[in-house]
């Protein structure tokens, strides 16, 4: 897992449900507030009924781009890249980079609020870590990992006038 820049902030917190647990680690400019972040990855943690210790971190675009070149060998910025290892303890090591300017650019495409892409993408990127996994392009938004993270996108990112709206599926893959 590559190293995550500083500076980091962490809390470590648990759940009754399932035995779940959550440690998280935040770095990066925070685009959302840390609050709402511990929020949205303890949600989908418990829920998953996981044991997890979880660094999100907000890149920005070039980070990005070198990130997903170093370790995908995609020369170009990507939304949310992740990966995760076993601890001895049971508990699932996880890193979840998300990039905030290539949400603002899927937001704007789709005709979304930021907000929601970004719940979106912290959502997926969790889920990621945690184990699941889709297809990369045909049967993308009709996997059983994409429908669970919709579902919990509902949950975390209500929309003004009500649940967040499903997501059409974009031209390019994306992790």
């Amino acid at each position: 897992m590559p190293a995550a820049p500083s500076p980091r902030r962490s809390t470590r917190s648990g759940a009754p449900e399932g035995g779940a647990a959550l440690a998280l680690a935040l770095g990066g400019r925070l685009p959302l507030p840390e609050a709402e972040l511990r929020r949205i990855v303890g949600t989908v943690v418990a829920a998953e009924g996981a044991r997890a210790e979880i660094s999100l971190t907000f890149l920005g675009r070039e980070a990005m781009r070198r990130l997903n070149l170093e370790h995908k060998g995609r020369d170009r910025p990507t939304d949310v890249l992740s990966w995760s290892l076993p601890d001895p303890r049971g508990f699932i090591v996880g890193d979840v980079y998300v990039c905030p300017w290539a949400a603002r650019q899927e937001a704007a495409a789709r005709g979304i609020p930021a907000h929601e892409e970004l719940v979106r993408l912290v959502v997926h990127g969790t889920l990621h870590a945690l184990g699941w996994d889709h297809p990369e392009e045909a049967g993308r938004t009709r996997s059983p990992m994409w429908r669970r993270q919709e579902r919990y996108v509902r949950r975390l990112a209500p929309a003004p006038d009500g649940p967040a709206r499903p997501v059409r599926q974009r031209r390019e893959g994306r992790r």
